[in-house]
This record gives C-alpha cells, sequence and structure tokens, in this order.
C-alpha cells in the first residue's frame, strides 16, 4: 500500500477528517488521554497554533481521503526545550498496520531534523501499546522510561511511556 500513500502539509479541508481519525482515539483508545472528542473548529485551533509556531503537521492520503496525521510541537514550553519537539501521530482505525504511521513518523522525523530541532520524543500513552513503541524503536527511538499508573482511562490505570530519539546532530554538535 506504501506506493498509494501521500504525505503533505495539512490543508483547511482536511479537518473534518482529521477531527473524526482524532475522535475515535479519544473514545475508543489509549493515544490520546482527552475523554471528551474536541470538535472540528477546536481541531482546527490547535492545528494553527502548531503551524504559527513553525513546527510540520502532516497528513497521510490514500486517493482523496485522509487516513492519518502527524505533527510535532513543544516538548515543553520553557526556552531551554527549543531544540526539543514531541510528536503524535494518528492513523485511522480502518487502516492499521498499513505503513500509514511509519510513514508519517519518518516524514515528520525529517521535517523536524530539517527545521533544525536536535531531539524529538514520543510520550505514549499505556505501556501496553505495542504497536506505537514497536514503531518508535523501529525507527530510532529509545525507551528512556515509564510513569507508572499516571492516568485513568476507560476503567484503568494507565501507564505512559516515555521514548527519545536524537535529529541531526543531536547533542553532539551546539544548535
Amino acid at each position: 500500500m506504501n506506493g498509494d500513500i501521500l504525505i503533505r502539509d495539512v490543508e483547511d479541508a482536511d479537518m473534518t477528517a482529521i477531527r473524526e481519525i482524532y475522535a475515535h482515539h479519544v473514545l475508543e483508545g489509549l493515544a490520546s488521554w482527552e475523554l471528551t472528542p474536541p470538535d472540528v473548529a477546536e481541531v482546527t485551533r490547535r492545528r494553527d497554533d502548531v503551524l504559527r509556531h513553525g513546527y510540520p503537521y502532516r497528513v497521510a492520503v490514500v486517493g482523496n481521503t485522509v487516513k492519518g496525521y502527524a505533527y510535532a510541537g513543544p516538548y515543553r514550553p520553557r526556552p531551554a526545550y527549543l531544540h526539543t519537539v514531541e510528536n503524535s501521530v494518528y492513523v485511522d482505525v480502518g487502516t492499521h498496520r498499513q505503513g500509514i504511521g511509519r510513514l508519517l513518523l519518518q516524514d515528520l522525523i525529517e521535517c523536524c531534523t530539517d527545521k533544525g530541532f536536535r531531539q524529538m520524543i514520543a510520550i505514549i500513552g499505556d505501556s501496553a501499546n505495542d504497536a506505537s513503541i514497536s514503531l518508535h524503536a523501529k525507527l530510532g527511538f529509545e525507551k528512556i522510561g515509564t510513569l507508572p499508573s499516571v492516568g485513568f482511562k476507560l476503567g484503568r490505570w494507565l501507564d505512559q511511556v516515555i521514548m527519545q530519539r536524537p535529529l541531526g546532530d543531536g547533542d553532539e554538535s551546539l544548535p
């Protein structure tokens, strides 16, 4: 399927599909720890904030349909974290295990490297999310640690897994 997937910058027309993909993860999954899905206006506001601050926001399109999206944002708000980003990747529930998440994350790594960021952090909800942990590991992320039982959703306590990957020179040279 990889030959049929186009990765490109997000457009306004993508926001309804992005909201639907995200809503599923909010209501049924553990990748997001929100409990109520935001509406299209809120998802669009969040996207605009990402873009306004110079971070990439990308979508995976098959045919004319958005099947996934990924973006980077600040890891933490303090100035010393300026060179570190946190990634987010969401794929339509009907297209899991078809390579879309991998293509999106590879693209996001490239975009962030090109923008001069030096570290990428993945905050993975649920230590049982083997697919996300494995995907990140295959793309060079190292498991840094696990915060046990810091979230509660869908009737159970959730761990948070932290993974990290250097970008470009990483910490081998000054920014």
